[in-house]
């Protein structure tokens, strides 16, 4: 509930949006301590999430940081219908306003953008299911066993298709779904029937005997899927994998959009609040706390100050005719420097990139040499002589590589499964697709012993490292390296993920 102060500045702020053309679903507000605020955040905005450990040390670590003053959270917003957006108790009326426009960005953004086009809306009640239905695998099976479990769930929850979503794979996830118990509309009959439970178990029993060792056609991007249909998993098992797997696909276009869905809220916030929204005695205190959160450091990246500049640069050269095979091919400094057609087509632009792009492909197409140069964009590296960074290379093509090269899948190892009969023993092979980055060994050696604590099997992972193709294999006891030229041909005949 906001207090009459604040309901007279949404309502402004509101109308105000609207008149700009953004489009929305419903805004609901709510006013929060900065305790609770550290709380939500730490269970990804969620006020009722499954308990873990993980969610307790996020908390601790945002707490710490606005107790001593290193960080303070502004501004939280779901993708949701309706949005929920929460607002700090304390902060000055300025901070509120500019949050409220800000907020109107993202929850545009989340309705418009194609990339969540195929999210959960009603994500708060399904967040909740899930922390019911884990509470009672806890309440039955026992806390540490179960949280033991999510555990390792939770060290491969990024090991799914980040875009299969978008290409007909609705029938897979749904076969996920009619396969785990919890998931099916008849969850009491679930949890009280033995009969129905009996039923459950052997027809996934049969299954699995009919359809076991099964190897994908091609290899398969979404690695909890696989794990989900043909690991020897327990019912409340295979659950579990998949409200972590449910819960990556939701977060999945938040981190796809990083860049731009912070620069659209922030290009809105800043239009609005300069525009209408700013007293003449708040503009010193909005100005400081603007500066704040888009400043960059020379070594640093911070997506609300590119995404900001970068929908600041499309909408002036689309306003000014900036674009085109005239304007590509126009080799003259002095013309290009005066260049204005007048073609007023930028917000135009704008409301269309919005809709269209992820942020790689943002970066790929409007990132220019000439922004990077003005945003001093660069790549740097350490000296160790002087104990600070320089700039390694102005170079363009090499900038904008290495930018790409961090956003293509969040900077994540993409995983596949090859596999599932490797070698003719029910062994599971992953692909790691090598990109000229060696796999981090510690996390590799940990995340295998997880993947095989879940397919009960030994895996194994074909990768390259320090110039060499190697699988890496853990069988429950030893780790093992071996370099793929001193394996059988046999073993090595079938690609191992190589498209």
């Amino acid at each position: 509930m906001l207090t009459p102060e604040l309901e007279a500045e949404r309502f402004k702020i509101e109308k105000m949006a609207r008149s700009y053309g953004l489009d929305y679903f419903e805004v609901i507000y709510e006013v929060i301590t900065y305790d609770q605020m550290n709380e939500f955040a730490a269970r990804g905005g969620f006020p009722v999430r499954y308990p873990h450990w993980r969610f307790g040390m996020e908390y601790e670590k945002l707490a710490k940081g606005y107790e001593y003053g290193l960080s303070k959270i502004y501004e939280m917003v779901i993708n949701t219908n309706p949005v929920y957006a929460y607002l700090m108790e304390g902060n000055m009326l300025v901070d509120q306003k500019l949050v409220m426009a800000h907020v109107y960005g993202h929850a545009d953004f989340f309705k418009n953008n194609q990339w969540f086009s195929k999210t959960e809306r009603k994500m708060m009640d399904v967040m909740a299911n899930h922390a019911t239905r884990i509470q009672r695998y806890m309440d039955r099976y026992g806390y540490d066993k179960v949280e033991d479990f999510i555990d390792k769930c939770l060290s491969v929850e990024n090991l799914i298709d980040r875009h299969g979503p978008y290409f007909d794979k609705g029938r897979e996830f749904n076969k996920a779904q009619v396969e785990t118990a919890a998931g099916d509309k008849n969850r009491e009959k679930f949890y009280r029937a033995s009969d129905y439970i009996r039923e459950i178990r052997e027809s996934l029993e049969t299954k699995r005997d009919q359809q076991k060792f099964f190897t994908p056609e091609r290899p398969e991007k979404d690695v909890l899927l696989f794990l989900i249909n043909n690991a020897p998993l327990d019912l409340w098992q295979q659950d579990i994998l998949s409200i972590i797997r449910a819960e990556s696909y939701y977060f999945a276009p938040q981190a796809m959009t990083k860049i731009m869905n912070e620069g659209w809220a922030s290009y809105w916030h800043t239009t609005m609040m300069t525009e209408q929204v700013l007293s003449d005695a708040e503009i010193i205190d909005y100005a400081d706390h603007h500066s704040g959160t888009v400043a960059m450091a020379p070594t640093g990246f911070n997506p609300y100050k590119v995404g900001l500049e970068l929908f600041r640069d499309i909408e002036d050269r689309w306003n000014k005719g900036k674009f085109g095979k005239e304007w590509s091919e126009c080799d003259n400094y002095e013309d290009k420097s005066n260049w204005d057609k007048k073609t007023g087509l930028g917000r135009q632009k704008i409301y269309e990139v919005r809709r269209d792009y992820n942020d790689v492909m943002f970066i790929d197409e409007f990132l220019t040499e000439d922004f990077c140069i003005k945003n001093k964009m660069f790549v740097y590296k350490f000296n160790q002589r002087t104990g600070e960074y320089v700039i390694d290379t102005r170079d363009f093509a090499e900038v904008k590589r290495k930018f790409l090269f961090q956003l293509t899948n969040m900077g994540q190892p993409i995983v596949e499964v090859v596999d599932g009969n490797f070698d003719g023993k029910g062994e599971l092979l992953l692909g790691h697709l090598f990109e000229g980055v060696d796999m981090q060994p510690d996390y590799m050696k940990e995340t295998l012993k997880n993947i095989q604590t879940i397919w009960n099997r030994p895996v194994n992972l074909k990768t390259t490292m320090e110039n060499e193709e190697k699988i890496f294999r853990y069988d429950g006891k030893e780790y093992k390296e071996t370099t793929l030229n001193e394996l059988p041909a046999s073993n090595t005949d079938k690609g191992h993920g190589e498209k």
